[in-house]
C-alpha cells in the first residue's frame, strides 16, 4: 500500500497494530450538558490515555491544552450536525448540514475527523442530501490526506427493534465505505455483528451507546464487539459518567487491546 497521509494517521490510531479505544465527548451538540461533562475541559484531563478523544470544533479551543503535549491523544472533530442525534426532541427524520470543512478542522488541530451519515428516512430526498454531504467530506479528505471516520447511526438509535438496527448497520456500514470512509463508527448489533465487520472492509469500532447500569457491564459489551471482529471502540458516557474515568478507562484498554477478561479487568481496577 502505498503510503499516504490517511494511512500514516491511521497507523497512529492503530499504534503498533492494536485495538484503538476513543473517548467520545461531543454529547453535547445534541444533548446540551450532561452529568461528567458539565466542565468538557475538566473532563478532557481525565481521559487523556484514550488513544483518541471525539469533540466538536467548539470545544476543541477550550480543551487545547489536553491535546498539545508528547504522546497526547488523537483529537477527532466531527464536522456534521444531524437531526436525528437530537434524541430528546424524538425526531423522525435526518436532516444533515455541514458545520464546518475539512480544512477548517485540520486548522484546529484535528488529526481524523468523522462525519455521519443516516439513510433510509422517510424521505428519499433526505437520503440523496446526506450522501451528497458525506461525499463532499471524502472529496476533501482526499485532497488533505487526513482519514475520515464514517459513523453510521440510524434514526431512533438503538432503540430500534434488533432486526431494524441490524440491518441498517449492515447496509449502512457497506454503503459508507464505498463512499470513501476509511473507517467506521457503528452500534455494537448484538449476534449480528460479525455479518457487519465480514461485510466491512475498514476498521469498525463500536460505539458505547447508554450509560451500562453496571460498569462491568460496559467491558462486557466492549470484550464482545471485539471478539465479533470491532477494531476498537468509541465510548463516551460509559468512560466519563463512571465512578473513577481515569480507572475506568484503564480496564476499558486491558480488555479492548490486551484482551483481559473483564471480570478480571473490573476487579484489577477496582470496579463495579
Amino acid at each position: 500500500m502505498p503510503m499516504t497521509g490517511e494511512s500514516v494517521r491511521l497507523a497512529r490510531l492503530f499504534s503498533d497494530g492494536q485495538n484503538a479505544v476513543v473517548v467520545a465527548i461531543d454529547h453535547g451538540l445534541y444533548m446540551g450538558p450532561l452529568p461528567g461533562l458539565i466542565d468538557p475541559a475538566e473532563a478532557v484531563g481525565r481521559i487523556g490515555g484514550a488513544d483518541a478523544i471525539l469533540l466538536t470544533s467548539g470545544m476543541a479551543q477550550h480543551c487545547k491544552g489536553a491535546f498539545s503535549r508528547r504522546g497526547a491523544p488523537a483529537m477527532i472533530i466531527r464536522l456534521n450536525w444531524a437531526s436525528n442525534y437530537v434524541s430528546i426532541w424524538d425526531y423522525k427524520h435526518s436532516h444533515s448540514v455541514p458545520m464546518l470543512s475539512v480544512d477548517d478542522a485540520v486548522a484546529q488541530g484535528a488529526d481524523v475527523v468523522l462525519a455521519s451519515l443516516t439513510l433510509h428516512n422517510p424521505d428519499e430526498a433526505e437520503d440523496s442530501g446526506n450522501v451528497e454531504t458525506f461525499s463532499a467530506f471524502v472529496a476533501e479528505k482526499r485532497s488533505l490526506g487526513i482519514p475520515l471516520i464514517g459513523e453510521v447511526f440510524p434514526t431512533g438509535g438503538d432503540d430500534a427493534r434488533p432486526e431494524d438496527l441490524q440491518e441498517a448497520v449492515l447496509v449502512g456500514c457497506r454503503i459508507i465505505t464505498e463512499l470513501g470512509a476509511d473507517v467506521i463508527k457503528t452500534f455494537y448489533t448484538g449476534a449480528g455483528f460479525e455479518k457487519v465487520t465480514a461485510a466491512t472492509p475498514v476498521p469498525v469500532l463500536a460505539l458505547g451507546a447508554k450509560k451500562t447500569p453496571r460498569e462491568i457491564d460496559a467491558l462486557n459489551l466492549a470484550a464482545t464487539a471485539i471478539g465479533a471482529g470491532a477494531r476498537g471502540v468509541v465510548f463516551g458516557r460509559n468512560v466519563v459518567q463512571a465512578k473513577a474515568p481515569e480507572r475506568f478507562l484503564d480496564a476499558l484498554k486491558q480488555v479492548v487491546k490486551a484482551g483481559m477478561p473483564p471480570e478480571k479487568a473490573a476487579k484489577e481496577f477496582g470496579l463495579s
